[in-house]
């Protein structure tokens, strides 16, 4: 195979429709824009515009707000964890963080960082260095041995 070979499959590509090319075209005249009124004109954006009457979005009552200061964790199982390493994706003996558990695969990507929850048991001996954990996540790895160190709350001035 050459690349001068290469070709799209049959009827994947369409041919663009020329518009306003005579009556004889069947997109001629109007250009399949129906007849006279605005939206017949060029430069035309009405969309929510609802005659003069006062539009959904305003009639409507806002709510709550976004709080752009807000950090998203990436949620992880104590069974997930165990999962994974009974699988022999994650090794035990060594420090679990966010990076080893993209590596094996537990979560897709780390976002603000990674918090642990108590779902499931975990039976391993593990050392875990996250953004987070739940109470009784702690205390499921205290109680098979693991620890965990969670970073220092920044001094509040």
């Amino acid at each position: 195979m050459k690349l001068n070979d290469l070709r799209d499959n049959e009827g994947a590509t369409h041919s663009k429709k020329r518009l306003g090319r005579g009556i004889g075209s069947g997109s001629g005249k109007t250009g399949g824009r129906g007849v006279k009124g605005q939206k017949s004109r060029s430069g035309v954006a009405i969309n929510g515009f609802e005659g003069g009457q006062m539009p959904l979005y305003r009639r409507l009552p806002k709510r709550g707000f976004n709080n752009i200061f807000a950090k998203h964790f990436v949620t992880v199982s104590l069974a997930r964890i165990q999962a994974a390493i009974d699988a022999k994706k994650l090794d035990a003996k060594e420090t679990v963080n966010a990076e080893a558990l993209v590596k094996a695969g537990v979560i897709r990507r780390v976002k603000d960082g990674v918090r642990i929850l108590s779902d499931g048991e975990l039976k391993a001996k593990v050392a875990f260095d996250v953004a987070g954990a739940s109470k009784a996540a702690l205390e499921k790895i205290e109680k098979a041995g693991g620890s965990v160190k969670l970073p220092e709350k920044a001094a509040a001035e």
